[in-house]
């Protein structure tokens, strides 16, 4: 793809396994990426924190992804992000998203503990029909993103997002019409907790299954993050979705509140479905 890129360019990709680190710098915008098949179409590493890589370097959070975006307009449609560094392997990331305007559609993003890196505030993300499994904080970081009709699924008793909305930001990440379970065996599972203060999650008219705590959030580490967290819902159902027994510092929004959670307001005025 040539550099600075103005016109809107596709790539097919093939049924198959392809294990690399694929970066899509910030040069390269308006790219589309189309899977054959989003079962069989897996992008795939398994770098984790701690790993060594062959020129003596630490693997970290910030370094271990599968997939990395920086560029914006990226659309990416029938494909599987994937980290299978394992389950006790600690941080390890199968997509950092860092442009503006990212579009997933019809994606899977497996991994476990920090799989989907929303990793700049000024990133508006739209996520569609799309699989997202994990074990702790698996959705997290700074952009604001809106999840819709995304199925979202726990494999242990932890956490699933870790937002870390900057304060100016009045959205951070928005769930509508989820889907939200896990593995049987859970019955401890938070909404989310704060990775930094003033993190915005909200969902609303999801499906809550019964692997999430009665209690709905958690806090981060024993520090105050939660005390200026946004933390929503509205209109939620299944088992697990009662009010009453939600810590005392998330909210029930209105239904004038909930109103105002519309796509472009979310998205500061990018509709991604235009």
């Amino acid at each position: 793809m040539p550099q600075n890129n103005k016109k809107p360019a596709v790539i097919i990709i093939k049924k198959g396994i392809y294990k690399e680190k694929v970066l899509i710098d910030s040069l390269r915008p308006f790219i589309t990426i189309i899977g054959d098949d989003k079962l069989n179409t897996v992008l795939t590493y398994n770098d984790h924190t701690g790993k060594i890589t062959p020129d003596g370097d630490t693997i970290n959070t910030r370094t271990s992804w599968s997939f990395k975006v920086l560029a914006d307009n990226f659309t990416a449609i029938d494909i599987t992000f994937q980290n299978d560094a394992g389950f006790s392997a600690g941080q390890a990331v199968a997509v950092e998203s860092n442009g503006d305007k990212a579009i997933f559609k019809n994606c899977r993003f497996i991994g476990n503990q920090d799989v989907l890196f929303t990793n700049s505030d000024r990133s508006r993300q739209y996520y569609e029909n799309c699989y997202i499994e994990g074990t702790t904080d698996f959705i997290f970081g700074s952009s604001t993103a809106w999840f819709q009709k995304c199925r979202i699924y726990s494999k242990k008793n932890s956490h699933i997002t870790a937002a870390s909305t900057p304060k100016e930001k009045e959205f951070g990440y928005v769930f509508n019409w989820c889907e939200l379970d896990g593995d049987t065996s859970l019955h401890n599972v938070s909404l989310g907790r704060p990775w930094r203060p003033y993190a915005a999650v909200a969902y609303l008219h999801c499906y809550i299954g019964q692997h999430i705590k009665a209690e709905g959030w958690s806090v981060w580490n024993n520090n105050e993050n939660h005390l200026t967290s946004r933390y929503a819902e509205f209109a939620n159902f299944g088992p697990s979705s009662k009010p009453e027994g939600r810590v005392k510092w998330a909210k029930q929004l209105t239904t004038e509140e909930a109103k105002n959670y519309t796509l472009t307001n979310v998205l500061q005025g990018w509709n991604p479905l235009k």
